[in-house]
């Protein structure tokens, strides 16, 4: 298996100031997944699996989306109860979301069981979890070449300790410029990174800026990418998810260890893959997007950065 993914499959209820949209297919798998596939396919190879957990409310149409994108769902668990539902709303620029409503239920007490099919990938992408649970999974499973791990402010408020820890354990971390500073306790963004770096052992640190970019720490050496300059915001939820697995993707690709332009190649790619999730409600851009649109946008993001080739 080339990526596996293990993190939340969700029901969305987001408004913003573009309008509505009520109980869409979301979660950090769910995002993750549909970008690594669309990604994967783009490269004639690879495949993908996803761990999660789903209430007995899960629509069949839903589940559909997700096989039909070539996910292999044989690590999607079904228990009784319902999805876990998330309320959300943007404001203003929509840099953030402000949580109005979030209800667990299954995922309250998932516990990742990965299918012995699955434990060996390429890549491991630990999406948006408790660091015990994440520590769980990587116990469960050999990468061959990556573990990728995201978080966020709430672990980091409740659990800092597990989740440095667990961090030490992952080749590539993803957080945002917020969490690194969190983390770090330090505001400025370099000294952050470095202290972030050297604390947690991490390789690769990769810290998401919304419309700011991306910035990433690579064996000591500094890498900065502007977002794709986008009138048409609607809804950036899931931005993050379907960046990181982009990446993944692209990074399962290659061979051996991760070399700085590769990152570079696998950041440009998954900042484009980000810039269609959010010109459109819940993951309506993902599913209806081609590879021509795609290749169009990357092509001219290239061009941008003069990287064409």
């Amino acid at each position: 298996m080339s990526v596996l993914i293990v993190g939340s499959v969700a029901y969305d209820s987001v408004e913003s100031p573009e309008g509505s949209i009520d109980r869409a297919l979301g979660g950090s798998a769910t995002y993750g997944g549909l970008s690594c596939r669309f990604v994967q396919g783009c490269n004639e190879g690879g495949s993908t699996g996803l761990v999660g957990v789903v209430g007995q409310d899960f629509a069949v149409e839903d589940r559909t989306v997700l096989s039909s994108a070539g996910l292999n769902l044989d690590g999607l668990e079904v228990a009784e109860g319902e999805t876990f539902r998330w309320e959300g709303a943007y404001r203003g620029a929509m840099a953030e979301a402000e949580t109005k409503a979030t209800h667990l239920n299954v995922f309250e007490h998932f516990q990742p069981v990965v299918p012995a099919d699955f434990t060996s990938p390429k890549i491991l992408f630990c999406a948006n979890l408790h660091p015990e649970i994440q520590r769980s999974v990587m116990q469960q499973t050999k990468p061959t070449r990556l573990t990728m791990l995201d978080s966020m402010n709430l672990w980091i408020s409740i659990a800092k300790p597990s989740l440095l820890d667990v961090m030490t354990g992952a080749d590539v971390v993803i957080i945002n410029d917020g969490e690194a500073r969190m983390l770090s306790e330090d505001e400025n963004l370099v000294r952050a990174m470095h202290e972030l770096a050297d604390l947690t052992r991490t390789s690769t640190l990769i810290v998401k800026r919304g419309e700011h970019g991306v910035v990433a720490l690579h064996e000591g050496e500094m890498l900065a990418l502007p977002a794709v300059p986008t009138a048409d915001v609607v809804d950036p939820t899931g931005c993050g998810d379907t960046f990181a697995g982009a990446l993944a993707a692209r990074l399962s690709g290659g061979e051996g260890g991760l070399s700085l332009s590769e990152l570079r190649d696998g950041l440009m790619v998954a900042t484009v893959m980000a810039s269609f999730t959010l010109e459109a409600f819940g993951t309506k851009a993902l599913i209806g997007l081609d590879q021509e649109r795609f290749a169009a946008r990357l092509h001219d993001y290239r061009a941008m950065l003069g990287v064409l080739r």
